[in-house]
């Protein structure tokens, strides 16, 4: 047995309490062995004067999307994807796709992610950047069906069943698989009830879009006499395993309805304000019982992968959305990152005790910003930024090391990511 130990610093227990402990790793496996007064291990990672964390949880990206960082900003959600984001992608090709995706997992690795959720396109490049990375994830095909006729249409829905199937436990179980179906409203009534059955029998979870807008919410009310999400159920949608990004316009009988079949929403709040969405009703969904993740969405609508500046926002934004600075704190949004992203996604990871995964990040406190240090777990929130992170460490293995990444060459990753930019946004003009 091979086993890591990352010693001398203060942890991060279950429980949101900190103390000083060593955790011992087991590489092969990717699980923790102890956590506590530990010695041992082939190799050591120093965390003296930082605080080792559960891996961060991106539970909702698209993580190619780097490519867009800052290609349209400043407008409405429809007129951004249609007149900005649409037509750009149409002009992507596997190579792009390949390059963007592991520029954000770089971004993520070194700010402490160690999972993510994506919907994308051109996605086995995906699953090989994955794969590369060391991280976790869970996958899937983004399927349209709107602007194609039926035959096109069925046949996209197939291609993401057909992903869904290949790949499902791809990299050694790291990568695990959903079907995707892009959102409520931009496929067709008649897909969903073809291709959730055939989702079912994969015995694959389904994740999509929905109730990020009014115009999300609108169209289906007036069209179809229920709200979205009622009419998300009667199609076999929002099963236990099943889990929805955004979640913004939710009434109370959907909030009900998600409490009922304890299907998952993922909370977007930096993309949510920034495209002026609106406020999602987080600490509803959570008195509810609701399970609630967090993520990023991608990096054009963000525009980083940072989980903690996502953090932060998801604290402030819940404060506001409830009129209650109370809402929506620290401890709460620490678990929507960690655990309660993981869980979402069915990881066993976002804690640090005995037989979870080896999946944390090691903060380093020695900052002006997280300077004194009353209370590391608001620190995490209010405080901490990704570039205080110093090691980052997934399935067992030390995927960053003292700022570097090892898995990566980063520089490498970084020019190629801006030569195919560069080239992406020619081609469109």
């Amino acid at each position: 047995m091979s086993e890591l130990l990352v010693s001398g610093g203060q942890v991060l227990l279950p429980d949101l309490s900190v103390e000083r402990a060593d955790v011992l790793l087991d590489r092969d496996r990717g699980e923790i062995v102890d956590v506590g007064d530990v010695s041992g291990g082939d190799d050591e990672l120093d965390a003296g004067g930082g605080l080792v964390i559960p891996g961060l949880v991106n539970a909702h990206t698209h993580v190619a999307m780097t490519l867009l960082r800052g290609y349209a900003d400043d407008k409405p959600l429809d007129a951004w994807l249609q007149e900005d984001i649409w037509p750009v992608e149409a002009e992507l090709t596997a190579e792009d796709v390949r390059a963007g995706a592991t520029l954000g997992l770089v971004e993520m690795l070194k700010s402490g992610t160690t999972a993510l959720n994506d919907m994308y396109f051109f996605m086995p490049e995906v699953v090989d950047a994955v794969e590369e990375s060391g991280m976790r994830a869970r996958l899937g095909y983004g399927s349209i069906t709107v602007g194609r006729d039926d035959d096109a249409a069925r046949e996209e829905m197939r291609d993401g069943l057909a992903f869904a199937r290949e790949y499902d436990g791809a990299a050694d179980g790291r990568i695990r698989t959903a079907f995707m179906p892009h959102s409520l409203t931009t496929v067709g009534e008649a897909y969903y009830r073809e291709f959730v059955p055939e989702a079912r029998e994969a015995g694959v979870p389904i994740h999509l879009h929905a109730n990020e807008t009014t115009d999300e919410v609108d169209p289906i009310v007036d069209e179809h006499g229920v709200r979205p999400l009622k009419y998300a159920a009667d199609m076999g949608l929002l099963e236990s395993e099943d889990y929805l990004a955004h979640g913004v316009h939710l009434d109370d009988g959907e909030v009900d309805l998600l409490a009922e079949r304890s299907a998952g929403v993922v909370h977007c709040p930096a993309s949510n304000m920034k495209l002026a969405s609106g406020m999602a009703p987080v600490q509803d969904l959570l008195d509810a019982g609701v399970p609630v993740g967090l993520g990023t969405d991608g990096a054009a609508s963000n525009n980083d992968l940072d989980m903690f500046d996502e953090m932060r926002d998801a604290a402030m934004l819940g404060k506001l959305a409830a009129d209650d600075a109370s809402a929506v704190d620290a401890e709460t949004v620490v678990e929507m990152a960690t655990r309660g992203s993981a869980e979402i996604l069915g990881f066993d990871s976002g804690r640090i005790e005995p037989d979870a995964n080896a999946d944390l990040a090691v903060i380093d406190l020695d900052a002006p910003h997280l300077t004194p240090a009353h209370d590391l777990v608001s620190h995490l929130v209010y405080a901490a930024r990704g570039s205080d992170v110093r090691h980052t460490v997934a399935d067992g293995q030390v995927l960053m090391r003292n700022r570097e990444v090892t898995v990566f060459d980063e520089q490498g990753v970084r020019e190629r990511a801006s030569e195919r930019a560069q080239a992406l946004v020619e081609r469109t003009e």
